[in-house]
C-alpha cells in the first residue's frame, strides 16, 4: 500500500491542497496526517474540514500540539504562535475544535507509531532534533518504524540492533529503503510552514511492500497563502516567513 504522510499543515491551503494533488498524482491509498492542522495558517476552517473528511473515508490523522492548543491552551508558545491559536479559535465551530480535541495522540498500525512530536512523552511534544532524541523516541516503543513531524525540518534516523544511530537529511525525490535489519524514525517536513530554507512544501511518501520512503517538495502559490496571512490581521512574521522556508 502507498502512504502519503503530511505533517504541520498549519492551515495552509494552498500548501496542503497542492500536497493532496501531488500525492494523489503519485498513487496515494492511504492519507496520513501527523497533526497540527491549524495554527499559523489563514484557513483554519479548510484545513480541519478536509482533514474531517479524509479521515471519514479511511484517513488516518493524530493530534499536534497547535490542534491541542485550541482547547487546551499552552503557555509555552511563542507571541505569535498564541496569536495564531487565538484568532483561530475564534474562527472555528463547536464541531471543529470537538474535532481537533478527539484526535488520538499517537496511532499504531501494522509495525508503524504515527505521532506528531515524539514517542517518549507524546504530550511534552518535545522535537526530535538529532540521534540523542531520535534514540529516546525509539526506544520508548516497540514498532520498526515511527513517522512524526513538528520540527518542520525533513530527516531520518536509523537504529542498529546493537543502538548505533545514524542520521541524514533525505534528498527530496530520491527513494529510501527502510531495511528491516535496523529501526527507524521518519521525520516529515512541513506541509504548511517549511523551515529549511526551501519554502515549498513538503510531505512524504511510504510504500509498505518496497519499504520505500520518499520525500516529495512541492511549489505552491506562496503569495497568496502570504497574503491571507496579513489579509487576516494574523502576526506578519507568519507571512514573511512562507516567502524564506523559514
Amino acid at each position: 500500500m502507498r502512504l502519503a504522510l503530511f505533517a504541520d499543515i498549519h492551515a495552509n491551503r494552498q500548501a496542503f491542497a497542492a500536497c493532496l494533488d501531488a500525492a494523489r498524482a503519485r498513487g496515494a491509498e492511504r492519507l496520513i496526517c501527523l497533526g497540527d492542522i491549524v495554527g499559523y495558517g489563514a484557513d483554519p476552517e479548510w484545513a480541519v474540514d478536509t482533514v474531517m473528511d479524509l479521515v471519514a473515508n479511511g484517513a488516518i490523522a493524530v493530534r499536534g500540539n497547535h490542534d491541542n492548543a485550541i482547547g487546551s491552551p499552552s503557555d509555552s508558545m511563542n507571541a505569535d504562535a498564541q496569536a495564531a491559536i487565538d484568532w483561530t479559535r475564534s474562527r472555528l465551530s463547536a464541531e471543529q475544535k470537538t474535532f481537533l480535541a478527539g484526535l488520538p495522540i499517537l496511532r499504531e498500525e501494522d509495525n508503524r507509531l504515527y505521532v506528531h512530536s515524539e514517542a517518549s512523552d507524546p504530550a511534552k511534544w518535545r522535537y526530535v532534533r538529532d540521534t540523542s532524541d531520535a534514540a529516546r523516541s525509539m526506544m520508548a516503543t516497540e514498532v520498526q518504524i515511527t513517522f512524526c513531524g513538528h520540527i518542520h525540518r525533513p530527516g531520518l534516523y536509523s537504529m542498529s540492533s546493537t543502538a548505533k544511530m545514524t542520521s541524514f537529511v533525505p534528498t527530496a525525490s530520491v527513494a529510501v529503503q527502510l531495511l528491516t535489519g535496523r529501526r527507524w524514525l521518519a521525520v516529515l517536513g512541513s506541509v504548511g510552514q517549511p523551515r529549511d530554507g526551501d519554502p515549498a512544501a513538503s510531505f512524504a511518501m511510504f510504500d509498505t511492500t518496497s519499504r520505500e520512503i520518499t520525500y516529495h517538495r512541492v511549489p505552491y502559490d506562496v503569495a497568496t497563502a502570504a497574503a491571507r496571512i496579513k489579509a487576516g490581521g494574523l502576526p506578519l512574521w507568519l507571512a514573511d516567513r512562507l516567502l524564506i522556508g523559514r
